[in-house]
């Protein structure tokens, strides 16, 4: 979710300008994806993007394209997210946002849209701005610096970089240390790791040091005090294929269970 606070905008102040309700618009798409509503989720970005173009409302409209990057991101659809990125990325530096954390959030959402479709090289460039932004303006501990340090590790390791990402991962670890409630984002987190490895050295010699992270990932998703919620329910069917491809077919079927019983309770408390 990401919505805008700088109000740096002079176009914020004229007049004719009708804002559209980012909050309310965003608590209703989260709300449609923890019910898995894909459809009308697209439709509902849609239509505000419009409104936030007919009412003069860059920032509104920036905050719609930010979540579309995510949604066609995570739905596999590579020629509707870099839509999305390439339209998002001129309003921002129009806006003069592109210093600031809220616009550095937008280029992380853009640079992950592009190594999901493995675009390593435009990923980097915008990574290592966000990077600047968010170390000049955010404490060390800001869970933001976790998400940007994972993200970006995962770029470098498709560029061969190893050294960079696992120093990325191991800070990223530290950062999720320091907060409450971040089980889910570091056994992602130690997931990464264990590809890094596999990929760096392979699957034999790495074979002691990726059980190692498998187990910890594992032991981590098991904590019995993690919101059984939408999120975390999207972290077990996301981490479930890794655990299989390492063998851990009890670990995916497990992963895979949990998530359909959380998704079923989500639907059953929706009004028919």
């Amino acid at each position: 979710m990401t919505e805008f606070d700088e109000n740096c905008c002079p176009l914020n102040m004229h007049p004719e300008v009708v804002r559209i309700p980012v909050r309310r618009i965003l608590e209703k798409i989260d709300a449609m994806a923890d019910r898995e509503e894909t459809d009308s989720a697209e439709k509902l970005m849609k239509y505000w993007i419009s409104e936030a173009e007919a009412g003069h409302d860059p920032n509104g409209k920036l905050s719609m394209l930010s979540e579309q990057i995510g949604f066609y991101r995570k739905h596999g659809r590579e020629k509707e997210c870099i839509e999305a990125i390439e339209t998002a990325l001129p309003v921002l530096k129009e806006l003069k946002l592109d210093e600031t954390v809220s616009g550095a959030t937008i280029m992380l959402n853009a640079a992950t849209g592009y190594k999901a479709f493995e675009k390593p090289e435009e990923s980097i460039s915008i990574f290592r701005k966000v990077q600047s932004v968010y170390e000049n303006n955010l404490e060390a501990d800001d869970r933001r610096m976790a998400g940007l340090y994972n993200n970006m590790a995962l770029t470098l390791t498709d560029l061969k970089e190893y050294d960079e990402a696992q120093e990325l991962y191991e800070k990223a670890l530290s950062v999720l240390s320091q907060n409450r409630n971040t089980e889910t984002d570091m056994a992602i987190t130690y997931l990464n790791l264990a590809d890094l490895v596999n990929d760096r050295i392979g699957a034999e010699a790495g074979g002691k040091q990726i059980e190692e992270y498998i187990d910890r990932a594992e032991s981590l998703l098991d904590t019995e005090t993690l919101p059984q919620d939408g999120y975390y329910a999207y972290v077990c069917e996301k981490c479930a294929p890794v655990f299989d491809h390492y063998g851990y077919f009890l670990t995916k079927q497990k992963l895979e269970k949990r998530a359909g019983k959380i998704r079923q309770q989500i639907n059953r408390k929706q009004p028919q």
